[in-house]
């Protein structure tokens, strides 16, 4: 694992900005908050992390020049990570948005969709859940090495993606209906639910994505 990764933590007022440095930090990452442009030579890995609403958090990246960015840095194949909200931004749009109409990232094809009622069933989803992977992701060199099936990681949201490339998904998680909790696409990693709120197993799983993708 690279001792010192150097990191942007891409900060548009929408994140738990501390408790993802101190994990990076800890997973081998020299983090830098970061809220306007920056040289792409500067950094090697890029994270978008976020909580809130889908319009709100893509107008104040617009806001700060950092849309058409991600954009650039994601189609250029360098190691990214999304968490949460940060996900989400990645697909085309959300039901969260729709009266606004105010367009994702546009990565990957698919929409955010809101749990629907569910019997006794709570929303937000919040708090542990398990996440299950596919068996060719099982392995030592997997993001999802040394974790072992049917984990449990910490969730937050009322809304998930629903993407179209079904090849992307690594995880899912059943909350009355099975959803698609992480992706990958080359060196990009994004998730549902928060790794830096997962104790060991999110700890585990940010040092699997150093050491994978360097």
């Amino acid at each position: 694992m690279n001792p010192s990764v150097r990191t942007a933590l891409i900060n548009y007022d929408m994140g738990n900005l501390r408790s993802v440095s101190k994990s990076l930090e800890k997973a081998g990452c020299q983090v830098d908050l970061v809220s306007e442009p920056f040289d792409f030579n500067s950094y090697q890995l890029a994270v978008l992390p976020g909580v809130g609403a889908f319009a709100q958090a893509a107008q104040n990246l617009k806001k700060r020049k950092l849309f058409s960015l991600i954009q650039d840095w994601i189609a250029q194949d360098r190691p990214f990570l999304g968490i949460c909200l940060g996900y989400q931004l990645l697909f085309e749009e959300s039901e969260e948005s729709k009266k606004r109409k105010v367009p994702g990232l546009g990565i990957f094809k698919g929409k955010v969709k809101k749990f629907p009622v569910q019997g006794n069933l709570k929303v937000p989803h919040m708090g542990w859940n398990q996440i299950h992977y596919k068996a060719s992701d099982t392995g030592s060199q997997s993001i999802f090495g040394k974790i072992g099936n049917d984990s449990y990681f910490y969730f937050v949201h009322s809304y998930f993606p629903a993407p179209k490339e079904k090849s992307l998904v690594m995880t899912t998680t059943t909350y009355g209906i099975p959803f698609a909790s992480s992706i990958r696409r080359g060196r990009l990693f994004a998730s549902q639910f928060h790794p830096e709120k997962s104790g060991e197993n999110g700890l585990n799983l940010l040092r699997n994505f150093i050491s994978n993708i360097f």
